[in-house]
């Protein structure tokens, strides 16, 4: 019997493979348990009377861009690299625009760098990563480096 919700081995993916996570709303409680849990005391997510007199951000209430980040990874962990990610070796990072509580985000990647490593089974993966909105919008963007397993 197989177990489904499993990572890609590293041979089951190529450069210019793109996909789509599904989506994850953020929600006025996952905005308190990450500053309670980060310490991020930040006036601009903690004190709404802030934000409606002096934050030059409008729209709602902002979360954190480590929070966007940390969400996106976990919805990739889920359906991409469960099992199967062997550690994570860096990236570069750009918030582009705000995320609000109540916003729903999801990931669309792409496969930018696959190379077999010389010990082991194993590969270093890069994609190109895209947090949007429900909107559309592009809220962040990554290019994580990995060291993934292979099958086998």
């Amino acid at each position: 019997m197989k177990t489904v919700g499993l990572g890609f081995y590293w041979q089951d993916i190529k450069i210019g493979d793109r996909f789509r996570t599904v989506g994850r709303t953020i929600f006025e409680a996952d905005l308190a348990a990450f500053i309670a849990v980060t310490g991020m005391g930040e006036v601009l997510f903690n004190n709404v009377e802030f934000l409606k007199t002096e934050s030059a951000i409008k729209g709602g209430r902002p979360v954190p861009g480590a929070l966007v980040y940390s969400f996106a990874e976990g919805l990739l962990i889920q359906s991409t690299m469960q099992g199967t990610g062997l550690a994570f070796l860096g990236c570069t990072l750009d918030v582009k625009g705000p995320t609000f509580v109540g916003d729903t985000i999801h990931v669309e990647f792409e496969v930018t760098e696959l190379r077999q490593t010389s010990i082991g089974n194993r590969a270093i993966v890069r994609t190109s990563n895209e947090v949007k909105n429900q909107r559309g919008e592009t809220v962040l963007l990554y290019d994580p480096k990995r060291m993934m397993k292979g099958r086998g």
